[in-house]
């Protein structure tokens, strides 16, 4: 949800200047398996063009014939999948159902302040009247996007951010795959010869220690630093600033014994608290039995994902499973 608002929103301005209207779809419940997440958006301009998504692809067609040639005039809720038929027409999976709610957007000022918050790195809760359309803006804190009787409220805030702290192997398949995954990915290196050798040329080192690149990074609560240049000189120089930031996960490479031994090195040399070395993810990722490059990457990012998308490490893969089980019973009662 949150790499595409700022793209969005971007092509809601591009529209109001040519003088179209807009209709912003936005993802409220869910019921079932949900290609999207609550608080996901689809744009729709009165000329056709379109932005985001709120199902995967399922009921776009329909939204944008709909809002293209009738643009919302007031904030209103669509519901697909209320029957099996509907399911079936629009291919919603596993007897999915979506609520939206459609609203206008015609405001630029609306439309550029939400961008100029993104792009400060700010976080925002924007609330709709279900009554009059009023919109009201709050600071954020922790809020989940959500439906009451009386307005809609939604989170907008800045792209997730990986900044990775290593430059070899591992550190450019993490690169790789999270920008995949949406990420704004930073990397860092201090180390001429990794320097030198960094083959992403689309992807600039960053100058400077790791240390002092992550002081001067404004890191919020959108951040990951994972610490992956196996060198303890490196690594530990960025955690020293990483632990005391706003950062959201916080990992190292390294063994269990390794970890221990860090652990240790930060409370005794630099008098940091059991609670600040705690939020230390090391062993990091996920235990999937990893062990080249590539697929300890992969298991970073499926416990950075997890975190972000509020599920515990230990239960991720308990997750996984249930879902995985949902989509074979699914797949079986289909055929």
């Amino acid at each position: 949800m949150q790499d595409s608002q700022l793209e969005v929103l971007k092509g809601c301005l591009s529209c109001l200047e040519q003088g179209d209207e807009i209709s912003l779809v936005s993802v409220a419940k869910t019921w079932g398996t949900s290609p999207r997440p609550v608080g996901s958006l689809l744009a729709v301009s009165s000329s056709g063009r379109f932005f985001g998504s709120v199902s995967g692809g399922c009921v776009e067609e329909d939204l944008i014939a709909q809002l293209a040639q009738n643009p919302v005039r007031f904030v209103q809720k669509i519901i697909y999948g209320e029957t099996a038929e509907e399911r079936h027409r629009f291919g919603l999976p596993c007897g999915g159902a979506l609520e939206l709610m459609a609203e206008p957007l015609n405001e630029m000022a609306d439309v550029k302040l939400l961008i100029d918050h993104i792009e400060a790195r700010k976080t925002v809760l924007r609330k709709v009247s279900l009554e009059t359309g009023q919109v009201i803006y709050t600071p954020w804190k922790q809020q989940e996007p959500g439906l009451s009787q009386t307005h809609w409220q939604n989170v907008f805030g800045p792209t997730w951010r990986l900044m990775v702290i290593g430059a070899g192997e591992t550190g450019q398949y993490l690169a790789e795959f999270a920008r995949g995954l949406g990420f704004e990915v930073l990397v860092s290196d201090p180390r001429p010869d990794y320097r030198s050798n960094w083959p992403l040329k689309d992807l600039p080192l960053l100058k400077g220690f790791p240390d002092d690149v992550i002081q001067d990074l404004n890191v919020d609560v959108r951040t990951a630093i994972v610490a992956v240049a196996h060198d303890p000189k490196v690594d530990d120089m960025a955690l020293l600033t990483a632990l005391k930031s706003n950062a959201f996960y916080i990992g190292a490479l390294g063994s269990r014994l390794n970890n221990q031994q860090r652990r240790r090195r930060l409370r005794e040399h630099f008098d940091f608290t059991d609670a600040e070395v705690n939020q230390l993810h090391g062993p990091v990722g996920l235990n999937i039995g990893s062990k080249s490059p590539a697929e300890i990457a992969l298991s970073i990012l499926a416990e950075i994902t997890a975190i972000k998308n509020g599920i515990q490490p230990g239960k991720a893969l308990e997750k996984k499973e249930d879902q995985i089980s949902q989509t074979t019973a699914c797949d079986i009662s289909q055929h």
